[in-house]
């Protein structure tokens, strides 16, 4: 599924912003005046005006047409301009969140309609928005038909899920807008033909589409011969560098109004001070930032280095990532790379330079983690709406750290074991539904929290051991069940061919799918989103 496809749909505030003048604005448009000369005739002709206007109007307001136009089809499905409208606005929605006020940065103008804007000759704004929420459609319905084949539905948890996020959505309409009902809300956001009943069929569309893609997807398996073959094609891979990187700009060596000349001398003291740094010996890299401190260069700005751990080779910059995992590598290399761009005349000039230095590597033949833990949340909190966290007081914190240590104090003083310890996570741990005794199992390292991510992977974990430890959730009362039969090198393998052959499934899914324009002149191209 797209990228957009898979984010949560825009709360409704967000979209209300962006529509609500324009719904007015479509209504004025709609006003008509008469004028007659011919006295004899004016109250009947205002008569037969009133009549007309009314029957418009009303049939505006209704949605009928929206919901009785077919704006495209999808495979054997029609979508009227109503449920289009869903994926259009969200469309819109979506790219507005991830610009924000870089929308200009784009070419994207927040005070002209977007399809008064091109793109490019003949495509606007409007169109490229129409485009992208055909393909989500697309990709929604394709993966709902797939899912009904075999037999995949939304489950009791999703829609209870479902439920909860439409009372919250009432609540923003009626208590937070003013608006006499949700229904009322969906359509100034999306248009007079939105209602409860289709919005509430696009949003479980939408959650079944994006929990079977996960499903198929989590549910590939492999076996060892598979695994080792894919390994043979790149060992470096799946390996984990450490290194430490500083940038050193020509800019540093030149004043700002600086001619060609002086830029050149500025291009040359530049290398010959990178060419020293290079040279030098580093018993660490802590060697090297001293040295890189004490650079003439840095005494007054100070470009600083940064150091990266245990990072894939998927996640290192393209610019020495090849330098970095070559197999030849060892701990203490240093090198330079020159940054460089091409100037007016065609030529190469130099802008700057990386210096990398070399830590280690690890084969991340380890063991994942297979752990238990009891989450004791802190009570009460303060919700940010823009970020969606909750922060909490120092008195809130101390008081759930207080009720951990007394959790954890009543599980040793008991049997002690994990059984017991499942028991209490059943029946206390505000994580989860009170059936798996808090266990995780196959924790592979960056996917839980700093700190209950630390505590796993610490050196020298072995099975049996407890502690507690802190986060923004609440604090954790942690039991280490065992190491996994999974290598971390597995993991990542597996993950690798995941990916590609999830993608490959899905591509081939949603190109077998036709997707055909029929008619969408109630569709809103005319948004101006600075409004």
């Amino acid at each position: 599924m797209s990228a957009s496809t898979k984010k949560q749909l825009r709360k409704a505030q967000e979209a209300e912003k962006l529509t609500e003048k324009q719904l007015t604005e479509q209504k004025e448009a709609k006003k008509l005046k008469l004028y007659s000369t011919i006295a004899v005739v004016v109250l009947a002709a205002l008569v037969l005006f009133a009549a007309i206007f009314g029957v418009s109007q009303a049939i505006a307001n209704s949605g009928v047409r929206e919901r009785n136009t077919v704006a495209l089809t999808i495979g054997e499905h029609e979508l009227s301009n109503a449920e289009f409208s869903y994926y259009y606005i969200d469309a819109v929605n979506n790219f507005t969140q991830n610009y924000g006020s870089y929308m200009s940065l784009v070419g994207l103008d927040t005070t002209k309609a977007l399809d008064e804007q091109e793109i490019s000759e003949g495509y606007t704004w409007a169109d490229d928005f129409i485009e992208s929420a055909a393909q989500n459609a697309k990709s929604i319905y394709a993966l709902n038909d797939e899912a009904k084949a075999v037999g995949f539905t939304l489950t009791d948890d999703d829609l209870v899920s479902i439920e909860s996020t439409f009372s919250m959505m009432e609540l923003y309409a009626t208590y937070t807008y003013g608006y006499s009902d949700l229904e009322t809300y969906l359509k100034a956001m999306y248009g007079s033909g939105a209602t409860v009943e289709s919005y509430r069929n696009y949003y479980e569309m939408s959650v079944l589409a994006q929990n079977y893609e996960a499903y198929y997807s989590e549910n590939l398996s492999y076996t060892n011969e598979q695994l080792r073959a894919e390994e043979a094609e790149d060992y470096n891979l799946y390996s984990s560098y450490s290194y430490t990187t500083y940038y050193q700009a020509v800019s540093a060596f030149h004043g700002t109004d600086a001619d060609d000349a002086e830029i050149e001398l500025a291009r040359k003291l530049a290398e010959n001070e990178i060419n020293k740094l290079v040279e030098g010996e580093y018993a660490s890299a802590d060697d090297l930032k001293a040295a890189i401190a004490d650079m003439d260069v840095n005494q007054e700005n100070a470009s600083s280095p940064y150091s990266y751990d245990n990072v894939v080779r998927s996640g290192i910059s393209s610019t020495y990532a090849e330098w970095v995992t070559d197999s030849s590598r060892k701990a203490g290399d240093v090198t330079s790379i020159a940054s460089t761009s091409t100037d007016a005349d065609g030529n190469e000039v130099v802008n700057g330079y990386y210096v990398v230095y070399f830590s280690g590597s690890n084969d991340n033949e380890f063991a994942l983690a297979n752990v238990r833990h009891i989450l004791v949340k802190p009570e009460g909190g303060s919700y940010d709406s823009e970020t969606g966290a909750t922060t909490y007081s120092d008195e809130e914190m101390a008081a759930a750290k207080l009720a951990a240590e007394e959790l954890y104090a009543q599980w040793k003083a008991g049997e002690a074991t994990e059984d017991s310890f499942a028991a209490l996570a059943n029946e206390h741990s505000d994580d989860g539904d009170g059936t798996t005794g808090g266990l995780y199992e196959n924790v592979y390292p960056g996917q839980m929290v700093e700190n209950f991510n630390d505590w796993c992977f610490a050196e020298g974990r072995k099975t049996g051991d407890t502690g507690i430890v802190e986060s923004d959730y609440g604090y954790h009362i942690m039991f280490y069940s065992a190491d996994s039969d999974l290598t971390y090198r597995d993991h990542l393998i597996t993950e690798s061919l995941r990916t590609a052959d999830a993608n490959e499934w899905f591509t081939n899914l949603i190109d077998s799918v036709a997707v055909n324009t029929v008619d969408i002149k109630y569709i809103r191209t005319d948004l101006v989103l600075g409004n």
